[in-house]
C-alpha cells in the first residue's frame, strides 16, 4: 500500500521537473527576454508629454537629434528602478549618449518623490501615464532600456535592472555600436 503514496509524489516531482525546464526554455527566468520588434526600425511617432514643468517631455524628433540616447522605462513602485538609480545616477552626462526617462502608468507627485530620494539622472522625462507608449515601445515590465541611434531608430533592448555586469556587457557596447550605425 506504500505505492499509494510514492506514486503521486513521483507524478509532482516529475511534473515539476517538466514545468521548470519548460521555463528555463522559454525565458521566464530571465535568461532570454522575447526580442523587440524594434529593433532597426524607427521609434514610436509619440510624442510624451513632459513630467511636468521642471522637466521636458520628448518624442521621435528629439531621438532622431544626431546622438544616441539611451532611453529608461521606469516607475516609482519599481523595486529594480531603485536598485539601478545609483548606477544611472553615474550615468547621467556622459558624453556619448543621453539619457532619458519613460515614467510608465505612475504619477507626477510619486515620480517627484522618487527622483528626490534616488536623484535624477534625466536629461528629459516623458510621462506615460496611460501605459499607450509603453505598448507602442513594445514595453512588458519595467524597467527596460532601449538604445536608440542618431537617426531615431531602435539599435538595443535590455530587460530588466541595469547592473554593473549589463553596463558593461549590453549597454556600453549597444551604445559604441549605435554610435558607428
Amino acid at each position: 500500500m506504500k505505492w499509494i503514496y510514492v506514486v503521486p509524489a513521483g507524478v509532482f516531482l516529475v511534473l515539476a521537473a517538466v514545468f521548470f525546464a519548460a521555463l528555463h526554455r522559454t525565458g521566464a527566468t530571465g535568461e532570454a527576454p522575447l526580442p523587440s520588434m524594434l529593433i532597426g526600425k524607427k521609434v514610436p511617432d509619440l510624442e510624451l508629454a513632459a513630467l511636468d514643468a521642471a522637466a521636458q517631455g520628448f518624442g521621435p524628433k528629439d531621438l532622431a537629434a544626431g546622438h544616441v540616447t539611451v532611453v529608461n522605462v521606469f516607475a516609482s513602485w519599481c523595486a529594480p528602478c531603485r536598485s539601478e538609480a545609483p548606477l544611472l545616477a553615474r550615468l547621467a552626462g556622459r558624453a556619448d549618449f543621453a539619457l532619458y526617462g519613460l515614467v510608465q502608468k505612475d504619477t507626477p507627485a510619486n515620480i517627484r518623490n522618487f527622483l528626490a530620494e534616488n536623484g535624477n539622472p534625466f536629461a528629459r522625462i516623458g510621462l506615460d501615464s496611460d501605459g499607450r507608449a509603453s505598448i507602442e515601445w513594445g514595453v512588458y515590465g519595467v524597467p527596460e532600456t532601449f538604445v536608440v541611434d542618431g537617426h531615431g531608430v531602435v539599435r538595443a533592448r535590455i530587460v530588466g535592472e541595469i547592473t554593473e555586469e549589463v553596463l558593461k556587457d549590453q549597454l556600453l557596447p549597444a551604445v559604441a555600436a549605435a554610435k558607428g550605425g
